[in-house]
């Protein structure tokens, strides 16, 4: 007969999560039943960081996406509707499929009973290693040939992505300078897809060097190997945070600046957004960017080539 543990504290965690979302409204209902779905995956596994960095990414991005909204309603169409900021599944997903794929994977390789075993070991051509958090680091290079490594920094990548791109746009459009568009490095409108500001893209870095430290913590407390080495885990996890929160952030932009449409109203002075009223097409001017991809496929696209390239890179 199987022995079967519930995850009773990443249960309790993913629901006071998804709760939350719901009460403050940053979250629909399907949003927060994607929120639980994958915060209780990423928690449930022996090695804990994973959800830790997920949980620091959505109470940093909430506060951050709180403190930018009065100026956002300001500057952009939409956000003093009642969905503004009311994320759905779809927004959670994408804001988190790859740190969740590379998690699962990680578990498959070195959480004993995971399921998915035999199918991680074929795909990755490694025999799975039980993790023991007194005689190995998950970011040993040795371990799995790599992998484990590699699936650890996939999360990173994702979350500094993420992070640098939230708080770019929640934090961004507080600066006093117009931003400029990426392709023309001509001066738009705030809250055009595509556009930096210097205030924007210091936010980008740092809110990847946050998913770097929140990484380091989490490793630090929770395992006696990566403790020995956690001067040199520290300058490591915060410089490649660093890194993806930028990279990951400029991806964001050139892909919003190109092929997904920004358009203003010139009556109401404001950027339109995807919970705008319909306005008079007289009205309306294209600023920037083709009508290919929405703000979702932007987010699930950039984070996803982010966390890939630093999964090989690091």
């Amino acid at each position: 007969m199987l022995h079967y543990d519930f995850p009773l504290v990443p249960f309790l965690f993913a629901t006071a999560l998804s709760v939350n979302g719901l009460r403050k409204r940053s979250l629909s209902p399907s949003g927060a039943a994607a929120a639980f779905l994958t915060g209780i995956s990423m928690l449930s596994l022996p090695l804990r960081t994973p959800g830790i960095v997920l949980i620091t990414f959505y109470l940093l991005g909430s506060s951050a996406t709180r403190a930018g909204q009065p100026r956002k309603a300001a500057l952009e169409d939409g956000h003093d509707h009642a969905l503004a900021g009311y994320r759905t599944a779809a927004q959670v997903f994408s804001n988190s499929a790859s740190a969740l794929v590379a998690t699962l994977a990680w578990g498959a390789l070195h959480a004993p009973g995971f399921p998915g075993v035999r199918v991680a070991e074929a795909l990755f051509g490694v025999r799975s290693v039980p993790y023991a958090n007194e005689t190995w680091c998950p970011l040993d290079a040795g371990i799995t040939k790599g992998w484990s490594r590699a699936l650890l920094f996939i999360v990173l990548g994702h979350f500094a992505c993420c992070m640098g791109d939230t708080l770019a746009s929640e934090l961004g459009i507080l600066s006093s300078s117009p931003p400029i568009l990426l392709t023309t490095l001509k001066t738009v409108p705030p809250g055009t897809n595509g556009a930096l500001s210097l205030l924007g893209t210091a936010a980008s870095v740092g809110g990847g060097m946050a998913m770097g430290w929140t990484m380091w913590a989490a490793l630090s407390v929770e395992n006696a190997s990566c403790r020995d080495q956690t001067g040199d885990l520290f300058l490591l996890l915060l410089g490649w945070g660093a890194i993806a929160g930028g990279l990951g952030s400029l991806l964001d932009s050139l892909l919003g600046a190109t092929l997904q449409r920004t358009q203003y109203s010139n009556t109401s002075k404001r950027i339109l957004t995807d919970t705008s009223t319909p306005q008079d097409d007289s009205d309306i001017k294209v600023v920037s960017g083709l009508d290919v991809l929405t703000n979702n496929h932007v987010n699930l696209i950039s984070s996803t080539l982010t966390a890939l390239a630093l999964g090989y890179l690091a």
